[in-house]
């Protein structure tokens, strides 16, 4: 069985509803399609929406950093969760697909989704190329996260994800309107925002690279 939504359900108004349904380690699969905005109610600012990008209640760009469902997910340490980009690497999303199947419990898979509200510049028929150009750039991560590698003394944490191109990051934000509009109209806090929207990322980027160096066999 699997269970199909938005990150404005997952990540907000429905996230009491997904929580229960993990807590109740029943063998179900999760796919939540991560647009970062409320996509089929206007385009709102949803707890998905990352710092600095602009969306409806979020003229001024989004203030506060994008909440990680995956690793809140991840603290009851019987949930498979994972992140993917079908643009970046289809063998890692194909991957995750059949290892959320197999696993015998509850699993999330994150798929970060461009959406139309992003105002891609390049336009939405190069979606799978900014699904790569956002991994690319460290804008978001790659992992898989399989309890079941504990039981072999096996680090369950692996981060997909290569080192990023930092470079890359703020040339990425310019690849969208969502970002760019905030630089017409708030210039000094787009200037901000757009280095605390870096910073968060390397901050998470490194959480995830700290959890997947770490010893899990038995001593």
């Amino acid at each position: 069985m699997w269970i199909i939504g938005g990150d404005g359900w997952a990540y907000d108004i429905g996230y009491g509803g997904l929580d229960h349904v993990l807590a109740q380690g029943e063998d179900v699969n999760i796919l939540v399609l991560d647009t970062e905005v409320y996509s089929n109610t206007g385009g709102q600012s949803s707890k998905s929406t990352p710092v600095g990008a602009v969306a409806k209640f979020a003229a001024s760009g989004k203030k506060i950093r994008k909440k990680d469902l995956g690793m809140m997910a991840l603290s009851y340490g019987y949930v498979y969760v994972a992140q993917v980009a079908m643009g970046a690497s289809q063998s890692q999303l194909f991957r995750t697909i059949k290892e959320a199947e197999a696993f015998p419990g509850p699993s999330m898979v994150i798929a970060y989704s461009p959406c139309i509200n992003h105002g891609l510049r390049a336009g939405m028929n190069k979606a799978q190329e900014q699904q790569d150009n956002a991994v690319k750039a460290g804008y978001w991560q790659l992992y898989r996260y399989n309890p079941e590698l504990e039981n072999d003394g096996k680090n369950p944490f692996l981060l997909d994800s290569k080192e990023p191109d930092w470079s890359l990051f703020q040339g990425f934000l310019d690849s969208e309107v969502r970002y760019t509009s905030l630089k017409k109209s708030f210039p000094e806090e787009a200037i901000e925002l757009f280095s605390a929207a870096e910073k968060n990322a390397k901050w998470r980027y490194n959480s995830y690279k700290r959890m997947a160096t770490m010893d899990f066999s038995e001593e």
